[in-house]
């Protein structure tokens, strides 16, 4: 069978001589020694392409796809119906071919696609500028920190424990390179303590980030938060659930400066994660230090409509050290599967999915927090996602669970050790009341099952 090889020596011998090198090996003098691998690569031997596909297919075989069991799974990422029409105008050659929009005279269709997004966003969000997106929700709110830093130059930012764990992750990364000491704030019945939050304000908190809803699924009270913070000049960032902006008030008319989020359940699949988009807008006083593009709409000189970026912020663009970011590009495509699911819900559908959802949580938390064994981890309205607690281990009620084909969510103990006995479910208007009632069925016989071995070895 034929064979591939990328790079002959007689190529290798080239190549180093033209750019003036002996060997690999003096190629990589630069890096220290001990951080290079001092072996050859342990790596199998080559296989034929159709014994690689086969190998792929069988790993692929060992998950379980959305499709196959009812989940129950969020925390972040949610089972949305994606409709056929997205897919067929993402494939269009004038959104999907274009790379960066660098002539605006060959890359109207990707500038118009910003352009309608940032616009959908900035109507979504309540507030009046937006980007062409980021790369996804946890680095648009570590990117909306450093917008705090630079608006402000203070050392602390302070953010609401409810805020999703990835989220807190990223920020806690990349706050220390630009000199901002991260301070947690804890939760109050599933809510951000405003007393410890008030405790922690002063003058040198650049920002307050908090989340709504929470990743417990509770509904913070945002205002509250946003004039503590205005009190002590400080930047309120709102990571928002975009889908439950249809029946939730929009963070900019709630006294927030900067909101984020994560896009995916705006038309784009699940996919092991991604990839995805951030979502990211503010006030216009703050539009000159946001990450990434702006698009606009101006006329050429014939008096067209036409689309030209308006601000590039990146250092690819400007000098480096007026940049407010360096890897903050656009996720375009994804971004284009955002406003098309939007336009497709329209201002109506995205009021009545999310009044859906809600309808279908409330059903599913007072089911299932009827069950013997299980209860409300807190009392605060919900919208799509809430969490209970378990008389029972959570992971082996889950492992239960997914033997019977549904996937009952995501268990806090993951990301918090206070709530070791928490289990999360979230709720798409992909989850009949069939699917809530069978949810129900199953989680009772696990928690009871569970429960029943956990007493057997008491006796014992």
């Amino acid at each position: 069978m034929a064979g591939y090889t990328a790079v002959t020596a007689e190529d290798l011998a080239i190549m180093l001589d033209a750019i003036g090198v002996g060997s690999i090996e003096e190629l990589f003098d630069a890096i220290p020694a001990g951080v290079r691998l001092d072996r050859p690569i342990d790596l199998p031997p080559g296989e034929p392409e159709q014994a690689v596909y086969a190998e792929l297919r069988r790993l692929a075989q060992r998950n379980v796809s959305a499709e196959d069991e009812i989940t129950f799974l969020g925390a972040g990422m949610y089972d949305h119906y994606v409709p056929s029409i997205i897919d067929m105008l993402m494939s269009r050659s004038e959104f999907l071919t274009p790379y960066t929009p660098y002539q605006p005279e060959v890359s109207q269709g990707g500038l118009q696609v910003m352009f309608e997004y940032q616009t959908a966003i900035s109507e979504l969000t309540g507030l009046p500028v937006s980007n062409a997106s980021l790369y996804e929700g946890p680095s648009a709110v570590a990117a909306a920190a450093y917008l705090a830093k630079l608006v402000n130059g203070r050392p602390r930012v302070l953010v609401g424990r409810g805020v999703h764990p990835h989220s807190r992750a990223t920020l806690e990364t990349l706050a220390v390179g630009y000199g901002t000491e991260v301070v947690e704030i804890g939760l109050d019945d599933g809510v951000t303590d405003l007393d410890a939050l008030h405790d922690a304000l002063s003058d040198d908190v650049s920002a307050v980030i908090v989340q709504q809803p929470n990743f417990l699924g509770a509904l913070e009270d945002v205002q509250a938060i946003a004039d503590a913070a205005r009190e002590h000049g400080a930047v309120t960032v709102c990571a928002a659930d975009p889908l439950t902006l249809g029946v939730l008030e929009a963070p900019g008319n709630q006294g927030v400066d900067v909101c984020v989020g994560e896009g995916q359940s705006l038309g784009n699949r699940l996919d092991f994660g991604g990839p995805s988009f951030g979502f990211f807008a503010a006030t216009e006083k703050h539009i000159r230090s946001m990450p990434g593009r702006i698009a606009g709409e101006t006329t050429d000189v014939d008096g067209r409509r036409g689309f030209v970026l308006t601000l590039q912020t990146r250092e690819q663009h400007i000098r480096r050290e007026r940049a407010t970011s360096n890897i903050c590009t656009s996720q375009a495509l994804n971004a284009l599967a955002g406003v098309v699911y939007l336009s497709w819900l329209g201002r109506r559908g995205i009021v009545e999915l999310g009044e859906l959802m809600l309808q279908r949580a409330h059903y599913a938390r007072e089911t299932l927090a009827a069950l013997d064994g299980v209860g409300k981890l807190h009392d605060r309205p919900v919208v799509r996602e809430f969490a209970l607690r378990l008389d029972a281990d959570v992971d082996r009620v889950l492992e239960r669970c997914a033997a019977a084909g549904v996937n009952a969510g995501y268990a806090l103990g993951r990301s918090y050790d206070e709530y070791a006995d928490g289990l999360l479910v979230a709720i798409t208007e992909q989850r009949s009341r069939a699917d809530i009632d069978r949810l129900a069925d199953v989680l009772g016989a696990a928690v009871a099952a569970e429960r029943a071995g956990a007493a057997a070895e008491v006796a014992v």
